[in-house]
C-alpha cells in the first residue's frame, strides 16, 4: 500500500449543485437514484436549423437564478447565466454549511478556486451582434465584467468576504477537478482552512451547439432526447451539451470538527496529467490518463483494490468510453472488472466545466449514502466497453473509497479520490 502524503485532514461540509435534472442537491440527488434524465428540446434559442435540437438546460430563468441568491432583475442582466448558476449553487452551498461568512475568523484563510470551460459564451455572442449591427459605441459596458471567465470565482469571493486564494482554473470539461483538486491541496498544505471550490457552464447558444455539432462531437439523436445521452453503449453518438453548476464547501479537518459541522464526507487524494497527444481526441492508449488515476490513488495512501466506486467522465462518444475503460483495465487489472462504475452524463447532459463539480458532490452523496446512481439509457452491450455500468439502476453498495475522473480538450486529465467519512 502506498503511504498518504503528510498534510491535514479535508472534509466536505456541504455542496450546492444545479443540472438539468435538478435545480438544488437535493431534488439532483433524486432524479440521479431515480434515473430522471433532464435532457429535453432546446428552449434558449431557435434551433430549427441545427444538427442537434436537444440540450440538458437547467429549469431556472436567469430572474429566477438570481433572487434564488438574493439578487433582482438588474442582477440577472448584469451577470452572465453560468455565473448566476453557480451564485446560486454557492448561495446553496453556503446556508448549508452554517459558516458565519459575515464573522470569518480570518478572511485570508478562506478561499475560493471556482471555474468554468468556456465562461460568458452567450455574452459574447450578444454583443457581437450589436457590434455589427448598432456599431462599437453600443456595446455594453458589461461585456468585459460579464464574459471573463474568472468572473464566477470573483463574483462568489465578494459575495462571501473570502479573502484568500481566489482563481479560476479553464482546463475544458477537467476545468472543476482540478479546481477541486487545487482547493483540497490548498487546506491540505495549511494555507486556508476553508475553500469554495467547483464548477459552472452555461454553454447552450446557437455559437456552442454549432461550434460542437461541427466537429461532430454532439448526438443528433433528435427523436429521443431522453435516451440520446448513453454511454458506454454501442449506439452511443455523440454527448448530449449542457449546463449546470456544482459547489463544494471544503474545510480542514479540525475546523469544521470545531464548529460542529455536518460533514458530508472526505478528498484524500488528486492527481492531475497532460495527454501531449491531441486538441481534441483522447490518447487512445490512455498512458496519461492511466497515470493520473494511479498518482490519485497513491496520493490517497490506498491501494487501487480499495476503490469501489468509479464515476466516470462517461461522456457518450465513442472515443471517450472506450479509452476510459482501456484505462481502468490498465490502472486496476482484474479489479477493473468489480468496480461499481456510473456515468452522471446518462442524465444530466456534458456540462463541460461544471462535470467534475456536479458529478462530485454525486459521487460524495454515493459514499454518504450508500447508494450508486445508474448509468441511464444502457441497452446494447460495446465488446470495447465491457465492464460494470450499472446500468439503468441504482444500487446500495457501501463503500470506502471513490475516484472521480474527468477529462478535457487539450489532454487535460484530473482525479479525485473521495472517502466515506467515520469521524
Amino acid at each position: 500500500m502506498a503511504e498518504a502524503r503528510h498534510g491535514r485532514r479535508v472534509v466536505i461540509t456541504a455542496t450546492g449543485a444545479l443540472a438539468s435534472n435538478g435545480s438544488d442537491s437535493a431534488s439532483y440527488w433524486q432524479a440521479l437514484l431515480a434515473g430522471t434524465s433532464g435532457i429535453g428540446p432546446i428552449t434558449q434559442f431557435d434551433h430549427s436549423n441545427h444538427g442537434t435540437h436537444f440540450a440538458g438546460e437547467v429549469k431556472l430563468s436567469d430572474g429566477e437564478l438570481a433572487e434564488a441568491f438574493g439578487g433582482d432583475a438588474k442582477t440577472a442582466r448584469r451577470k452572465d447565466r453560468f455565473v448566476l448558476l453557480v451564485l446560486k449553487a454557492a448561495h446553496e452551498a453556503m446556508q448549508a454549511s452554517g459558516l458565519d461568512y459575515r464573522n470569518w475568523a480570518d478572511p485570508f484563510r478562506v478561499g475560493v478556486i471556482v471555474g468554468a470551460g468556456i465562461g460568458g459564451l452567450k455574452t459574447i455572442e450578444g454583443e457581437v451582434a450589436v457590434l455589427n449591427d448598432r456599431g462599437p459605441r453600443r456595446v455594453s459596458p458589461f461585456l468585459v465584467p460579464k464574459m471573463i471567465v474568472d468572473s464566477a470565482a470573483g463574483d462568489i469571493s465578494i459575495t462571501y468576504g473570502a479573502k484568500g486564494p481566489n482563481f479560476c482554473i479553464t482546463t475544458a470539461c477537467a476545468t472543476a477537478t482540478h479546481c477541486i483538486g487545487a482547493a483540497f491541496q490548498h487546506i491540505r498544505s495549511g494555507i486556508c482552512d476553508v475553500m469554495i471550490t467547483g464548477g459552472c457552464e452555461a454553454p447552450i447558444s446557437p455559437l456552442g451547439v454549432a461550434g460542437f455539432n461541427s466537429i461532430k462531437a454532439l448526438s443528433t439523436r433528435n427523436d429521443s432526447p431522453e435516451t440520446a445521452s448513453r454511454p458506454f453503449d454501442a449506439e452511443r453518438d455523440g454527448f448530449v451539451i449542457a449546463e449546470g453548476a456544482g459547489v463544494l464547501i471544503l474545510e480542514e479537518y479540525e475546523h469544521a470538527k470545531r464548529r460542529g459541522a455536518d460533514i458530508v464526507g472526505e478528498i484524500v487524494g488528486y492527481a492531475c496529467t497532460g495527454d501531449g497527444f491531441h486538441e481534441t481526441a483522447p490518447d487512445p492508449e490512455g498512458v496519461a490518463g492511466a497515470a493520473a488515476m494511479r498518482l490519485a490513488i497513491e496520493d490517497a495512501g490506498i491501494a487501487p483494490e480499495e476503490i469501489g466506486y468509479f464515476n466516470a467522465h462517461g461522456t457518450s462518444t465513442k472515443l471517450n468510453d472506450a479509452t476510459e475503460t482501456v484505462i481502468l483495465k490498465k490502472v486496476f487489472a482484474e479489479h477493473a472488472y468489480k468496480l461499481a462504475i456510473s456515468s452522471t452524463k446518462s442524465m444530466t447532459g456534458h456540462t463541460l466545466g461544471a462535470a467534475g463539480a456536479v458529478e462530485g458532490v454525486a459521487t460524495a452523496l454515493s459514499l454518504r449514502h450508500g447508494i450508486i446512481h445508474p448509468t441511464i439509457n444502457y441497452q446494447t452491450p460495446d465488446p470495447d466497453c465491457d465492464l460494470d455500468y450499472v446500468p439503468n439502476q441504482a444500487r446500495e453498495l457501501q463503500v470506502e473509497y471513490a475516484l472521480s475522473n474527468n477529462l478535457g480538450f487539450g489532454g487535460h486529465n484530473a482525479c479525485l479520490v473521495f472517502k466515506r467519512f467515520h469521524g
